[in-house]
């Protein structure tokens, strides 16, 4: 059994939160958390996109940079970057090895409660993978939550915090003031901090959570200005900062709402400069304009000529951030591809794309906690009951059934739909968009 294989079997152990066990796999491993700068960014949406422009900009600027994200779309290599490619199976295997030689050790004197979950392997071996490339600095999403997430092992000095919308209520909580808690659970005492979150209750968390530890906190957009222009779903932005002014520059990852995590990114990158850290405009514009973040706003073109997006929205805010992108690009009415998970808010979900929808394709990935596809064809029934559904199968049945009928098509609701569909299209002959 190969270390990857190893590693699949912990994937359906479910969630599990704290930080004991990584506390112990990280000592017994040498600390490879201390050989680099650390940069953590959490939030509820839009982390993954300001991990991803932080991390070119660091590259822009001459440094030798990681990155760590997830979950995976299609290949496990996806969640960890040096330079922004993604690693090869051999050293992730080698990384994934001495994770578990000293899970082993532990468990055979007692010094773990149990086996490490499937992320807190993941974590441990992006650690380990950071180390033997003596990245300089290491650009790490949070999982889920902060405070008690295994990424928080690494005490980063530098953090952001994206946005607090509503998600994962039963591991963080059913308020913005309680989910702002856990995400703030990232800042370190000193540390800097920048926040893009606007509402009025979880920001007061983070400004609290930031006195209480002695951090500095830099709202992302005080004394900023952003002129932005919208065009056939593009984003061109002009910003000023209290530290220079840049722009025009068109975002290479799409929708509105990367113009409030564009302004973090650059936020974050310029508290980075002024310690020494990377900088200069040209690369924090790099870090904007040459991003890549799949399975986001992706556009494709199927072989028959079908137009396709793929979004990994998977919650009321991601959801209303997608509609809000479908109309300003004119990608609709379309046919809705979508899947969702039993633990979330599925009408809160797909209440903002329903009625930019002439149908709906409803499927389930191969995955535990997927809320099978005749259940969510009724909830999808009973919001909109003059909308044809159709049940598929899986999501290559799915996108079979979509493409029948050669009209735009929205692939969103979960993740794990977007890793698979992207997979039957890599299987498939297809082309990306030139747009």
């Amino acid at each position: 059994m190969t270390p990857q294989q190893r590693l699949a079997t912990r994937e359906f152990f479910g969630i599990k939160l704290g930080l004991d066990t990584m506390a112990a796999l990280v000592e017994a491993l040498g600390h490879p958390e201390r050989t680099f700068l650390p940069v953590i960014v959490a939030g509820t949406n839009g982390k993954g996109s300001v991990t991803a422009m932080v991390s070119r900009a660091l590259r822009a600027a001459g440094l030798r940079a990681g990155r760590y994200t997830s979950p995976h779309l299609v290949h496990l290599r996806e969640r960890f970057a040096i330079d922004d490619v993604d690693v090869d199976d051999d050293v992730l295997d080698n990384a994934l090895d001495a994770v578990f030689d000293a899970e082993a050790a532990l468990l055979s004197r007692a010094a773990l409660p149990g086996p490490a979950t499937y992320f807190e392997l993941t974590t441990a071996a992006a650690l380990v993978v950071f180390r033997a490339a003596a990245v300089d600095v290491a650009v790490v999403e949070v999982g889920l939550g902060g405070r008690h997430d295994a990424t928080n092992i690494v005490r980063a000095p530098y953090a952001a915090i994206t946005s607090i919308a509503f998600d994962h209520m039963a591991h963080l909580g059913d308020t913005l003031a309680a989910i702002a808690r856990e995400k703030a659970g990232v800042i370190m005492p000193g540390a800097i901090v920048v926040s893009g979150v606007g509402d009025h209750e979880a920001a007061a968390v983070i400004a609290d959570t930031c006195a209480a530890q002695g951090a500095n906190l830099v709202r992302a957009d005080e004394d900023a200005e952003v002129d932005v222009t919208m065009h056939g779903g593009e984003t061109t932005i002009r910003l000023r900062t209290p530290f220079r002014a840049y722009g025009p520059v068109r975002l290479a990852l799409r929708g509105g709402h990367q113009v409030t995590n564009a302004v973090v990114a650059v936020r974050l990158l310029e508290a980075l400069e002024f310690a020494g850290v990377g900088g200069g405009a040209k690369a924090i514009t790099t870090g904007l304009a040459d991003a890549s973040w799949p399975g986001r706003l992706e556009r494709r073109t199927l072989a028959n000529g079908v137009p396709l997006v793929l979004d990994g929205a998977h919650n009321p805010a991601g959801a209303e951030a997608l509609a809000r992108w479908l109309r300003e690009a004119g990608f609709w009415p379309m046919t809705l591809v979508t899947a969702c998970m039993r633990d979330k808010d599925v009408e809160g979900l797909l209440s903002p794309l329903l009625p930019l929808a002439t149908r709906i394709v409803a499927t389930a990935v191969d995955f535990p906690r997927a809320l099978p596809a005749t259940d969510l064809a009724a909830t999808i029934r009973a919001l909109a009951p003059g909308l044809p559904v159709q049940v598929a199968p899986s999501p290559a049945a799915a996108m079979a059934a979509a493409s029948e009928h050669r009209a735009r098509a929205v692939v969103a609701g979960s993740l794990l739909l977007v890793g698979a569909v992207r997979a039957w299209l890599d299987a498939a002959p297809v082309t990306r968009d030139p747009a």
